[in-house]
């Protein structure tokens, strides 16, 4: 999925949801700063931290994964900028609001590291997937697994099962007229290289060939200019396309879970995988992940659901 310029208030009031119960910073990313990459200060040559308390056998000691860090004493963390709610909050996402600022920090915590010793990198979400040496320890930016990615990169299980989602705009005749037959008539868009785009090629099978954008952005104004019938994206950023994003937009519905899942990216082979692996486990069995959904997400598990 791609990312697109949102205004927080506006969206939370919009989705009819309340800002995090903790004070706003009023001030914006420091100048000069690259906005999302707010550096938390580390001590340099501290040691990474406890043994991860899931690990099996020593297996993920604090040595060891100290060894395998790209920084001394510090657990780089990569995401793309902006960042924006409900994944991160107000572009911040050191201050731990936010489905995936907050999984970081949990994450982070399984593994031995305070989170004064979580530093905050700007990796492009189509850099992240590229092949080659990483600058972080891991990237976490809705990047789906996909086999092709996996071919270049790693990832750890998932820390968020993804569901698709259809926008259009009211009043057009998909919103009402939506069965798997009636799906496969209409004109859709979608950016290039995107899982969004494979389901509509490979799920709904439209009868049109869909139009191919290089950006959300561009979708998004193929559709307020009438180009396309509707879009499909991730059911989250769909919410916030349709409620703060396009004037008379609308989250027809999303579609039933593929098997799609959001994992932490590192580099090919990383060996921190399993340790991450080993925290992620941890998190689901007692109920982290379950409790963090709820918090930041709640709103998108109760969309309604048709079949392609």
């Amino acid at each position: 999925m791609r990312k697109f310029v949102l205004s927080t208030a506006v969206a939370l009031a919009g989705l009819g949801l309340a800002a995090p119960a903790v004070a706003v910073p009023a001030s914006s990313p420091r100048s000069g700063e690259p906005a999302g990459a707010v550096e938390v200060p580390a001590a340099t040559g501290a040691p990474a931290g406890r043994a991860l308390r899931a690990a099996s056998s020593g297996s993920c000691s604090s040595s060891f994964i100290e060894a395998h860090l790209r920084r001394r004493g510090v657990l780089t963390v990569a995401t793309d900028s902006p960042a924006y709610w409900p994944w991160f909050f107000d572009n911040k996402p050191s201050d731990r609001k936010g489905y995936e600022s907050a999984v970081t920090y949990a994450v982070a915590k399984q593994l031995g590291f305070s989170a004064s010793q979580v530093r905050w990198v700007v990796e492009p979400f189509d850099n992240s997937y590229t092949p080659g040496p990483k600058a972080f320890d891991f990237d976490i930016n809705e990047i789906s697994y996909t086999p092709a990615r996996a071919q270049q990169v790693s990832f750890s299980e998932s820390y968020y099962d993804v569901t698709q989602a259809l926008v259009a705009m009211k009043g057009s005749r998909i919103v009402t007229h939506h069965s798997p037959a009636e799906l496969r008539g209409y004109l859709y868009g979608d950016q290039v290289g995107t899982t969004s785009l494979a389901f509509i090629e490979s799920r709904i099978r439209p009868r049109q060939q869909p139009h191919v954008y290089n950006t959300l952005n561009d979708v998004k104004a193929a559709l307020d200019a009438h180009r396309i019938d509707a879009f499909v994206t991730d059911t989250p950023t769909a919410q916030y396309i349709a409620t703060s994003e396009i004037p008379g937009a609308v989250l027809v519905a999303q579609f039933p879970s593929t098997g799609e899942h959001y994992g932490l990216l590192f580099q090919k082979g990383d060996p921190l995988v399993r340790c991450v692996d080993d925290a992620l486990s941890t998190l689901k069995s007692d109920g982290t992940l379950a409790r963090l959904q709820r918090t930041y997400l709640k709103l998108y598990l109760s969309v309604p659901t048709i079949k392609p």
